[in-house]
């Protein structure tokens, strides 16, 4: 029988995966985040592996300049740019791929 994963754990993978992202995004290591916010690189690993504060969690999201929930929610799995008569489209969520449909089909 496989065990569910407790919500803490989910939190925290969702975590360690977006803190990954977004420095990928920025163009910048976890080295040099821990850095701008005054860490260790070992002291930031245990903040986003879930031993952290409030505080370091508002630190981490303002040294990546997103919103702290930006950190705890996962990202979509859907990027892209879609041309459609030379109009340039930039997608980053269903909703907006759903919403560009919808504005096709009524044209």
């Amino acid at each position: 029988m496989i065990k569910s994963i407790s919500l803490q754990k989910k939190i925290v993978y969702v975590m360690k995966l977006r803190v990954s992202e977004i420095c990928t995004e920025k163009g910048i290591t976890q080295k040099e985040l821990a850095r701008k916010i005054g860490m260790s690189e070992v002291g930031l690993s245990k903040a986003i592996y879930g031993n952290t504060t409030l505080n370091t969690l508002v630190k981490i999201a303002e040294a990546l300049e997103v919103p702290i929930t930006d950190l705890f929610t996962a990202k979509e799995p859907i990027s892209g740019i879609i041309i459609i008569n030379g109009v340039t489209h930039r997608i980053e969520s269903f909703n907006q791929l759903e919403k560009l449909c919808a504005s096709l089909k009524e044209s």
